[in-house]
């Protein structure tokens, strides 16, 4: 076989994919190396447990999302094991928990395991606990904490559609927040200053008198002004 025509069979080879016995090699495209690298970290596969989110409301002016309709980089607890440098959207519609995934898609996860989160806006960070409080809602849903101690002290924002809310002719996103107290394991639903000192007893007195001292503006409007005070309430109780 002279040279020309080896290297006529080596051209055949190496550009047509057939091998010297007709076997086809087969090369890893780039998403088998990345599926493959995620089947060997395990630990990390609990993350992606969920379905693909779509978004049903692409019609209705604003979002349904908490801060910002981008993601948002935080953290996430699920089944007890945390995860951090992750990017995260929380739509309070639907009281779901979003993530983006490399296929560039969004995936909404698996809620029945996570067990809590936290974003940052703005420089600040927002930690969520997943809990289901009696007498509250039927549902499991996320609260924002922003005070644990004997008591406890939280919000739950909401976000509902008003129709036809824009010119007559667009439904539009709204936002609410309610803010709790729990006390002695009950949770009360607290809308303005007096609702929380009439929850306190015999110390609401003392109460009004350390707020009326410190010259503290406490407002439903900063639900962070109530935190001095149920600080002050849980000390008297020690």
């Amino acid at each position: 076989m002279n040279r020309y025509n080896i290297l006529i069979i080596l051209f055949f080879i190496l550009f047509t994919g057939v091998g010297l016995y007709g076997m086809v090699p087969v090369f890893p495209s780039p998403l088998t190396v990345k599926v493959c690298k995620q089947d060997t970290l395990k630990e990390n596969q609990i993350l992606y447990n969920g379905k693909i989110w779509r978004n049903l409301y692409y019609l209705v002016k604003k979002d349904q999302f908490l801060f910002s309709k981008e993601f948002l980089p935080g953290s996430l607890t699920i089944n007890g094991k945390t995860f951090t440098d992750i990017y995260l959207k929380y739509d309070i519609f639907k009281d779901e928990i979003l993530t983006p995934v490399d296929s560039g898609g969004i995936l909404q996860l698996n809620k029945e395991m996570v067990d809590s989160f936290s974003v940052l806006f703005q420089n600040k960070t927002y930690r969520f606990i997943k809990m289901k409080v009696d007498g509250l809602k039927g549902s499991i849903g996320y609260f924002n904490i922003l005070y644990k101690g004997k008591s406890s002290l939280f919000i739950e924002y909401i976000k509902k559609i008003e129709k036809l809310a824009v010119e007559g002719q667009y439904d539009e996103f709204y936002l609410l927040t309610r803010i709790y107290f729990m006390k002695d394991n009950k949770v009360h639903l607290i809308a303005s200053k007096s609702d929380l000192l009439n929850l306190l007893g015999e110390d609401k007195y003392l109460i009004k008198s350390f707020i009326k001292k410190n010259k503290f503006r406490v407002s439903e409007k900063l639900p962070e002004s109530f935190i001095p005070v149920i600080i002050y309430y849980d000390r008297l109780g020690q």
